[in-house]
């Protein structure tokens, strides 16, 4: 069973490596220290197979550690991973040359990780098996004084054999660093017979060995009188071609212990190194373009980030985040397969626009990344950002289409807007939802009062979120008055929040946020059944007949919610929904006014009536007030504010009464707010009137009294 020993002073990081290291052999054991002292004392009486140690640690870093581990005889050639996220070569320097067998920077990948420390263990055990099968001959050469000689010579062929049959280039030389024995590999690669490769130096036989690194090794092998640090060397193969071998150096001892050659064992390592490269580049590289991915772009941030003296100030490059508009729509018209072709194209286009320093990387989906590094101004990432805009603006051609789409792009500055890779990734995709809710094809700038509206964005989000669950919505009640009689004849029903730290918030200061989250059918379907439940509690108490009017979000009503709402609450209340008005504004059958009108009906079956809420405001108000089934139409208080001194909203106001009229309508106005707007609405015949003027929004309770005062004989308009 091999055993695996991980050291690192992070608990969270001993804990991912274990468990990566568990996976290394199926058999293998894993032992962890968070101190490099007490691995070093548990080291000194057993012997793993593999280490794995961090580079920075409190006390002893990752090298010293090594050296002296090294410095003990059993553990002098176990294979030894260092790991760190310095990118430094110093680093990487100080560690090999300490006795480190790898380094690896961190993050790491998974699966590299795994095939290097997998490797690393094969070859130590080869190495074990060499060692094993030299020490068991050397036990038999010792077995009778009288057939020493035989068994010597019978010992050596066996030896001979055995080392023929391994995989590695393996040489024995003499104190002048001559070739006493080579196996057969070694004289493939050396084009000569084994014989006639005694009496000459490796380095006149082999093509491309590292005289420095091999001198080294064998001086450590000489002084400290046990197995060298494994390192990396590209010999050439017989036909020419470079392969990559790792090489030990070990002592060569005679009967009384004299020091008497070297032998020289190099393993092949060609296989493991390409395969660890083929998964280090699809680690870090998108199947789909080719591009680096978004671990590529994390290692990358982390570098700069790491290089980057914490005491400066300043920015050290600029991250682009770019986002296809309406690229799903594109996918689901055009099918995936299309979808891939285009984001293949899009990629196509990038690239020329990347220059020196700019990393074009691909995040996933539809989302792009280019990383501009070493630049100083902010011009120059607005710049780029500008020249992507305009290219990605013009139809871009796949296959025998072209297809008009456009991108949204956020610019976040790497230093200057995050201290690491995670706040500068959000601060950039902030930014870039930012130009897609300022209309698409454009790029923004992330700044500090982006991040403070965005956080009270998230805040107000989890708020309605948390509102729905504890019932801290509450609906006051506006009254609405008939022009000729000046009674009360109907309310609206308007959300407030109670908020326990903010107090009452109006609805502008929710709603935005609740329609961007996707939340208002939620907030809508509260509404209608606490409105419900109100006018219910009503006529309980005696109003039997007055109307309460509901705004409806397009986006609950387009999802035929509303009927299937009102349903459900006819059963809750057991009363029946003849005085419920709902108020709907245009967005809400902008292109889909068959469907529109199929729900409208079901609702006006249920005695459920219709008003059009602002009208006038929108491009299609005058079709839908003829092909709807509606009651009324609601006169914006854009248009009321102004009355009567502005001729175009007094012409305006006057054709809307007299369309609705036309059209066998109720027209309401809303905002009426003096009495020179009173006086010109009933000069005009409008209906009902609701608005400060009158009476602003009430509680409940205040509502109902001030409806039962007028029906007691109370004032009128």
């Amino acid at each position: 069973m091999a055993l695996l020993v991980v050291v690192d002073d992070q608990g969270s990081n001993r804990r991912i490596y274990s468990k990566l290291a568990s996976l290394v052999d199926e058999d293998a054991s894993v032992k962890t220290f968070s101190s490099p002292f007490e691995m070093l004392d548990w080291a000194k009486t057993h012997t793993p197979d593999l280490v794995i140690t961090d580079f920075k640690m409190p006390g002893m870093d990752g090298a010293d550690l090594t050296r002296r581990l090294r410095a003990l005889p059993d553990v002098a050639e176990v294979p030894i991973i260092v790991l760190t996220a310095y990118e430094d070569r110093s680093f990487r320097l100080n560690a090999l040359e300490a006795g480190a067998t790898d380094f690896m920077q961190t993050p790491v990948s998974h699966d590299e990780f795994i095939s290097r420390a997998r490797n690393l263990l094969r070859l130590r055990q080869q190495q074990q098996k060499i060692r094993q099968e030299a020490r068991r001959l050397e036990r038999r050469l010792w077995e009778s004084e009288t057939s020493r000689q035989k068994a010597l010579r019978h010992g050596h062929e066996q030896l001979a054999q055995v080392i023929d049959t391994v995989p590695a280039l393996i040489s024995a030389t003499n104190l002048d660093g001559q070739c006493v024995f080579v196996n057969a590999m070694f004289a493939v690669y050396a084009k000569r017979d084994p014989a006639d490769c005694v009496g000459l130096k490796p380095s006149d036989l082999l093509s491309g060995s590292d005289l420095e690194r091999n001198k080294a090794a064998e001086e450590a092998a000489r002084t400290r009188g046990q197995v060298s640090p494994g390192f990396e060397e590209r010999l050439l193969d017989p036909d020419g071609f470079p392969r990559s071998f790792l090489t030990t150096k070990s002592p060569l001892f005679n009967e009384s212990g004299s020091l008497i050659g070297i032998l020289t064992t190099s393993l092949d390592i060609t296989e493991q190194k390409q395969a660890q490269e083929r998964l280090r580049h699809l680690a870090q590289h998108d199947a789909l373009t080719g591009l680096p991915n978004r671990t590529f772009l994390s290692n990358r941030l982390q570098e700069i980030l790491a290089s980057h003296d914490s005491s400066e100030t300043g920015q050290l490059g600029a991250l682009h985040l770019l986002d296809l508009d309406r690229f799903k729509s594109i996918n689901d018209t055009l099918g995936h397969s299309f979808g891939d072709q285009l984001l293949q194209a899009v990629s196509g286009l990038l690239r020329p626009l990347c220059g020196v320093g700019v990393t074009l990387v691909r995040l996933g989906g539809d989302e792009f990344a280019l990383l501009q590094e070493d630049i100083t101004e902010r011009w120059e990432a607005e710049q780029l950002a500008s020249r992507i805009i305009s290219a990605l603006a013009k139809p871009i051609k796949v296959g025998q289409r072209y297809v008009n789409t456009t991108a949204s792009l956020g610019i976040a500055f790497v230093g200057r807007d995050g201290s690491d890779v995670n706040e500068i990734l959000k601060n950039a995709d902030l930014s870039m939802y930012q130009a897609k809710s300022k209309g698409r094809n454009r790029y923004h700038v992330f700044s500090e009062d982006l991040r403070a509206r965005m956080d009270e964005f998230a805040w107000l989000e989890a708020g309605i979120r948390e509102a729905l669950k504890r019932n801290e919505f509450v609906l006051h009640y506006q009254p609405q008055l008939n022009l000729q009689s000046g009674q009360i004849i109907g309310v609206e029903a308007l959300i407030r929040w109670q908020h326990p730290e903010r107090g009452l918030l109006m609805p502008g200061a929710f709603l935005p946020v609740a329609e961007e989250s996707g939340l208002m059918p939620d907030i809508s379907d509260w509404v209608l059944r606490a409105a419900c439940r109100q006018l219910a509690e009503w006529r309980r108490r005696g109003i039997g007949e007055l109307r309460l009017a509901v705004n409806i979000s397009p986006s609950q009503f387009n999802r035929s919610k509303t009927w299937e709402s009102l349903r459900s609450i006819r059963d809750e209340i057991g009363d029946d929904l003849a005085k419920l008005e709902i108020e709907l504004t245009e967005s809400a059958f902008v292109d889909q006014i068959e469907d529109a009108a199929g729900n409208l009906r079901l609702l006006k079956e249920a005695g459920v009536s219709i008003a059009l809420d602002d009208f006038g405001t929108g491009f299609s108000s005058l079709g839908l007030a003829k092909e709807l089934p509606i009651d009324a139409l609601k006169i914006d208080r854009s248009f009321v504010c102004n009355l009567p001194h502005s001729k175009a909203d007094a012409a305006i106001t006057r054709a809307i009464i007299r369309l609705g009229h036309g059209l066998d309508l109720r027209v309401v106005a809303e905002g009426v707010e003096n009495e020179e707007q009173l006086a010109f609405l009933r000069q005009e015949d409008c209906d009902e009137i609701q608005g400060y003027y009158f009476s602003k929004p009430l509680a409940a309770e205040e509502c109902l009294q001030r409806i039962l005062q007028q029906n007691s004989g109370g004032t009128s308009v």
